[in-house]
């Protein structure tokens, strides 16, 4: 019980300074429509393949920009004052759930966004916004672990670019399956192994971090 009232006042925290400051929400906001922009200015008409793989990769460094400093940002005493409040697995969980809820609004503009841009024919819409949510539930898990590990060594971009490449190429390449067979208006069994190794990712990249964050918060 005291984990969760730990959790909830973490997570309103960081809702709380997002609301005052707006910084990254309107920083990513104005990243995300700027590119569905320029790549209207770019390509105007593009075929099923290349616009589902655009907007992938709109998403994913639109994750990068959003979750890439959830620790970095965060100053010693700061960290310190967390220390004596709350477990180390309240922290990371938090962290999480907070990331996951940006991801999901943004991931929701975004694709709005690109939908009115680029008008392309997408087979079963509605399993297609799940894909969505399936990739921006991914990338906040992957990227939140990744932050945590990356802020322990110097706040190391570079560190964390090369520990999210072997975990998110995987991950991208099962989204961009998912929501193609979507765009195709597959049958939905069809994606259903797609879906159970992104949950089963997903449900190993957060066990690694409520096993992982403990030590490393004790560095």
């Amino acid at each position: 019980m005291a984990f969760l009232k730990q959790v909830k006042a973490l997570l309103y925290k960081e809702i709380l300074l997002e609301w005052r400051s707006k910084y990254a929400f309107n920083g990513i906001l104005l990243y995300v429509i700027s590119t569905v922009f320029v790549c209207y200015l770019s390509f105007r008409t593009t075929p099923p393949l290349v616009w589902n793989a655009l907007f992938w990769i709109i998403l994913l460094f639109t994750a990068i920009n959003a979750i890439a400093k959830s620790f970095m940002q965060e100053s010693k005493g700061r960290l310190l004052y967390y220390y004596t409040i709350a477990s180390p697995q309240a922290i990371i969980v938090s962290k999480i759930v907070y990331n996951v809820i940006l991801m999901v609004i943004m991931s929701i503009i975004a694709l709005i966004c690109y939908s009115v841009v680029f008008t392309n024919e997408i087979g079963d819409v509605w399993f297609y916004f799940v894909a969505v949510l399936l990739g921006a539930i991914s990338f906040s898990t992957v990227f939140t672990m990744i932050s945590a590990i990356a802020s322990k060594a110097g706040n190391n971009g570079t560190l964390m670019a090369i520990l999210s490449f072997p975990i998110i190429i995987p991950v991208l390449m099962l989204i961009i399956k998912l929501s193609k067979n979507a765009m195709d208006g597959l049958d939905r069994t069809v994606s259903y192994d797609e879906i159970g190794v992104l949950g089963f990712i997903n449900v190993i990249v957060v066990a690694i971090s409520l096993l992982l964050f403990p030590y490393l918060w004790r560095d």
